[in-house]
């Protein structure tokens, strides 16, 4: 049986430790956009890009791990 703990970080190419400070980091980016987002549709004064600014570079944080991600699942070294 596969250990849930380390499985999916394994399949990405990670250690355990590795991607949870990687999910972490996404995670806390995610919810600081989130926030000012929310603070923006209050006050549309504040926070006029922050929200699509962060959307942008969550989304190349994911577009820039997915090489390392493809090389482990077609059993190339990491």
């Amino acid at each position: 049986m596969k250990n849930p703990f380390t499985a999916h970080p394994h399949e990405v190419g990670e250690s355990y430790l590795e991607h949870g400070c990687f999910a972490c980091r996404y995670g806390v980016k995610m919810t600081w956009g989130g926030v000012a987002a929310l603070i923006h549709a209050v006050f549309p004064f504040l926070f006029k890009t922050t929200g699509s600014r962060i959307t942008r570079e969550l989304a190349e944080t994911l577009e820039l791990s997915r090489p390392r991600s493809a090389r482990t699942r077609r059993g190339d070294a990491v």
